[in-house]
């Protein structure tokens, strides 16, 4: 059996740049910082009193760890506890970013569960979303009815959780189609 010198080691070139320099780079953006967007309010009354809020709930060092971790959370409904804590919050988003506040997985939150978004594929399809967003977003901003706008806003931040930041796009695509993801 004949072994050609590529079958038995690389380039030191090559390990950097495909091997070291992506994991030092992606441990700069660690640790990944999860928070659920929802909405609060004091009493358990009509929209009128409530209002949008962002809880952070924790970090993690990997993004699967990320997801266990907001799933975990939730599913114990201990999302919004402590001494800053609001009677009643209703969750609506998951969001996982990266020390620079780069996206690396969101989702919605609907009957107590998380169903995580799959990331664009393009800058096109990023375009095009930002575009929609927008255009919720100025609905929104036009509407007299708080329950209403609150609702265009949502839309809109729903269609946002796609935006991914294109560093880990590739890596939350990978995640979404493991099994234990679902």
């Amino acid at each position: 059996m004949n072994l050609s010198r590529h079958d038995t080691c690389r380039p030191i070139g090559q390990i950097l740049a495909t091997d070291v320099l992506p994991a030092l780079y992606r441990a700069q953006k660690l640790p990944l910082r999860i928070s659920c967007l929802g909405v609060a309010s004091y009493g358990a009354g009509d929209d009128a009193d409530s209002f949008d809020r962002m809880i952070p709930l924790g970090e993690c060092p990997s993004p699967e760890e990320a997801m266990r971790f907001a799933a975990l959370r939730l599913s114990r409904g201990d999302i919004c506890t402590g001494p800053n804590s609001f009677p009643h919050f209703r969750p609506r988003l998951m969001l996982i970013q990266d020390r620079d506040h780069g996206l690396v997985l969101a989702g919605e939150i609907r009957a107590g569960v998380i169903l995580w978004q799959q990331p664009v594929a393009s800058d096109a399809e990023a375009r095009r979303i930002v575009a929609e967003a927008s255009q919720l977003r100025g609905l929104a901003f036009r509407t007299s009815a708080p329950a209403e706008a609150r609702e265009l806003r949502y839309r809109a931040a729903a269609l946002e959780t796609r935006l991914v930041d294109p560093f880990w796009r590739e890596a939350a695509a990978d995640l979404l189609r493991l099994p234990q993801a679902a």
